[in-house]
């Protein structure tokens, strides 16, 4: 593999430095005879989307072909995220494992949700005795997560509600940590909430139900939240296909959207974990990651602030590293400083992945 060289400003810290690579990874040393490949621009650890599920196509459709899988995740690399937290996936994506040019999988095995409580064929469907049990099977299947659906729609109450009683949550939380594995659940309203985060949950997918003392407790917990606004912008249209039939649900709905941003800025006060996640494959096709970057900003979080949720906070969160020593060589260059423009994001210069150029 030939040495490569860049020169720039690197971040988060904001320092012009020359790295180099060295079989796929980012050495501070000189390497003598290295192609220089980018030199004068700003150099920020691959971009992440937090959630976002592989193998799921925009309408819900499941994808087995490995060409549709691979374009999916060209998708998102053309938007310079070069790491995807996969929250949950009926369709088995290690094949794409074997190309080193595409950005790094993170799953966290298939939903679990309640019978009849969810999109159907989406999820593993259990009942609250085997929940726990359940919880094994997919954080073995996984990459150190598993994704519980914490409320749904409740036809008998024509609302959102809970899927588990809070002993099964308490049991499940708890095996999932013996295994090694955190958990995060789909939540939009609030009543979940309580028990998911008493139990010791890891973080919370959309979280608009949040309140004042449920963060306060996240914040103190250390707990995060991916708040995938640019899939919350889809909440008027859940309220106007469930109106007729489920009346409550739909104001419930409306609600929630009016107050995303408010609930994710006052996360992000109070020190809650806050991470950039479009939420792609389902109601929103791949590469939107940009456009979550935005949306942050517009909720209130600073620039620099925003931008970190997607790249080097995300990473560190994620246990992935940043522009370092021995570090796997995943850099995106841009022109010019993306904290002071967000815009800039649109209009990555150059890709590295392990090291290798790739655009």
């Amino acid at each position: 593999m030939t040495a490569l060289h860049l020169s720039g400003v690197v971040l988060p810290e904001g320092e012009h430095r020359d790295v180099w690579v060295r079989d796929g990874r980012f050495t501070l040393d000189p390497v003598a005879g290295a192609e220089t490949v980018s030199r004068g621009g700003w150099l920020l650890p691959g971009l992440v989307d937090a959630h976002c599920h592989v193998g799921v196509a925009h309408g819900g459709r499941h994808v087995s072909d490995l060409g549709e899988l691979r374009e999916q995740a060209l998708t998102d690399r053309a938007a310079g995220v070069l790491a995807l937290r996969d929250c949950g996936s009926p369709v088995d994506t290690r094949v794409l494992d074997d190309d080193p040019e595409l950005p790094r999988i993170i799953r966290a095995g298939r939903h679990i949700a309640r019978t009849r409580r969810y999109i159907p064929d989406l999820a593993v469907e259990r009942e609250p005795a085997d929940l726990a049990d359940e919880v094994r099977v997919q954080a073995r299947r996984g990459d150190g997560w598993v994704k519980l659906v914490g409320d749904w729609i409740d036809r008998d109450k024509g609302d959102l509600g809970p899927e588990w009683p809070r002993e099964a949550v308490a049991a499940a939380i708890a095996a999932a940590h013996e295994e090694g594995a955190r958990v995060t659940a789909h939540t939009f309203g609030t009543d979940a909430l309580p028990d998911l985060i008493a139990a010791g949950i890891d973080c919370i997918e959309h979280g608009t139900g949040l309140t004042e003392d449920l963060i306060g407790e996240m914040a103190a917990r250390g707990t995060a939240v991916v708040p995938t606004l640019v899939n919350v912008e889809n909440f008027p249209s859940f309220a106007a296909a469930g109106e007729k039939k489920f009346p409550s649900y739909a104001s419930t709905m409306r609600r929630l959207h009016a107050n995303a941003g408010a609930v994710v800025r006052a996360a992000f006060d109070a020190g809650v974990p806050v991470f950039a996640g479009t939420d792609a494959g389902g109601q929103l096709p791949h590469g939107l990651i940009v456009e979550e970057i935005r949306a942050l900003r517009s909720a209130g979080l600073p620039p620099a602030a925003a931008l970190g949720a997607a790249s080097w906070g995300a990473r560190s969160w994620l246990g992935l590293p940043g522009i370092e020593e021995g570090a796997p060589a995943d850099v995106v260059v841009y022109e010019a400083d993306p904290r002071a423009d967000l815009d800039t994001l649109a209009r990555p210069q150059r890709l590295l992945r392990n090291g290798r150029v790739v655009a």
